[in-house]
């Protein structure tokens, strides 16, 4: 690249090492800053046996042209080399124009066979309850075409943003491949498996392969904590314990960015589903991938084994009138406004979540014209058929809503006022994406507010 080339030249740094580069395949630009310095490092990734195998079309043309792909991919971010991982998770599935279903399609005709266990994200729609969302005929086509094309390739028709709740489960320490951001801040966190933020395609190729470059949070020094969230308990706050969850999240995503933080003060009986809350949240408001709550998740046992022992961490001090303004924030709707709807599952509801929804709607109504909408997967819709206890959902009004969720296309509602949700990450996306006013509440608030049609306290 002559220009760039010149701009060296010019005194922003030393040509020299450039001289026998070629620029067009290899040169790999770092930490550029366009006035303080532009320094250039070419990457060349170490392949070992198997990925030149791929590469050299032994497995096959899909498999040779995804390698192509994470080759680049790994140059672009600096990795050293390529590792195995046990599973992966597709967010490609979920329909968002043709160039998904052009990707799925160049793959397709060739035997081509994921080498690795992959899960499958939401789609667009329910297409097992089509009529509950106002959808063109178009949408579905499209998404069962998409649908199909990974099908075909091997994939898992999970449609869940929460792969998790199924076993097996990812052990501790070991590589997989997640898309979708809060499926991927709950593998790392939680779990303590290790996934980078994977994005449409790039999740494909590593299913077909079972290869990824090993860079991101693959690499136990970024997994270390650069921030320090220390935070005052539930009860310090005047906050329902689910609020508070989905609010320290919400805080967590819009002070780390994309830091990795330990959270010091949060209760050490978290549950499964709260931490789920949390991390759905600071995916949704920042772009965390990985959160350590101190003696709660399994990578942070002590502050001294969490912390990046290379530099001290930036420290901060959330109180609970901090809490509280997140929470007004995120509910605006005045009392006595009307309620359209009560939309929860974002992510998918569990079993140990509807427990507690059925505990907390029985003996209740919901009243006219507000629509109780739950998302969950087909697995778990399926679970609750069989269980007793489910009645009260039912005798509620509850009606499930599988292979989506409600922020991604819009429901069918049958008024047009407020919709109340438990989940932060459906009040940060549904204004912009379904252009719905949305209020975030805990689980028993909301109840109250479809039983009674307005927005209570």
């Amino acid at each position: 690249d002559p220009g760039r080339v010149e701009w060296l030249r010019q005194g922003h740094g030393d040509v020299k090492q450039f001289d026998a580069i070629d620029f067009h395949e290899r040169l790999r630009w770092r930490h550029c800053k366009l006035v303080h310095q532009f320094t250039p490092s070419p990457v060349f990734v170490f392949l070992e046996a198997i990925d030149k195998a791929m590469l050299a079309g032994e497995f096959g043309p899909a498999t040779q042209r995804a390698m192509r792909l994470l080759q680049r991919y790994g140059e672009a971010l600096g990795a050293a080399r390529f590792i195995d991982i046990a599973s992966a998770h597709i967010d490609g599935c979920l329909y968002h124009g043709p160039s998904g279903l052009d990707f799925v399609r160049s793959f397709l005709g060739s035997n081509a066979r994921v080498r690795v266990p992959a899960s499958l994200n939401v789609m667009a729609l329910d297409l097992v309850h089509p009529e509950r969302f106002d959808a063109p005929t178009k949408l579905a086509d499209d998404q069962r075409e998409l649908l199909q094309g990974y099908l075909e390739l091997g994939c898992e028709p999970t449609l869940t943003c929460a792969p998790y709740q199924r076993l097996p489960r990812p052990a501790f320490g070991e590589h997989v491949a997640w898309a979708e951001s809060n499926a991927t801040v709950f593998v790392n966190s939680c779990l303590g498996a290790r996934s980078d933020r994977y994005g449409d395609f790039t999740d494909l190729c590593a299913a077909l392969t079972g290869r990824v470059p090993e860079a991101g949070l693959h690499r136990s020094e970024n997994r270390r904590a650069r921030l320090l969230l220390r935070v005052p308990a539930p009860d310090a706050c005047d906050l329902d314990r689910d609020l508070w969850f989905a609010c320290l999240g919400y805080a967590l995503g819009e002070i780390a960015g994309d830091r990795v933080a330990v959270i010091d003060g949060a209760p050490r009986d978290c549950r499964e589903d709260e931490l789920k809350a949390l991390g759905a949240a600071a995916a949704s408001s920042g772009s965390v991938a990985l959160f350590h709550v101190l003696g709660v998740t399994p990578e942070a046992p002590s502050l001294d084994e969490v912390l990046d022992q290379k530099e001290a961490p930036r420290e901060i001090v959330l109180t609970p009138g901090d809490l509280r303004r997140v929470a007004g924030r995120l509910c605006r709707a005045p009392q006595g406004e009307p309620v359209a709807a009560f939309c929860a599952g974002t992510p998918h509801f569990s079993l140990a979540e509807f427990r507690r929804l059925a505990a907390a709607v029985e003996g209740c109504r919901p009243a006219e014209g507000v629509d109780v909408l739950v998302s969950t997967s087909r697995a778990i819709a399926q679970q609750l058929e069989t269980v007793p206890w489910a009645q009260p959902l039912w005798s509620f009004g509850v009606r499930l809503v599988v292979d989506t969720c409600t922020y991604l296309t819009p429901p069918v509602l049958a008024g047009d006022g407020w919709v109340v949700t438990p989940a932060a990450k459906w009040v940060h996306y549904a204004p912009g994406t379904i252009g719905r006013r949305a209020a975030l509440m805990s689980l028993e608030r909301c109840v109250r507010c479809a039983e009674r049609g307005r927005i209570v306290p």
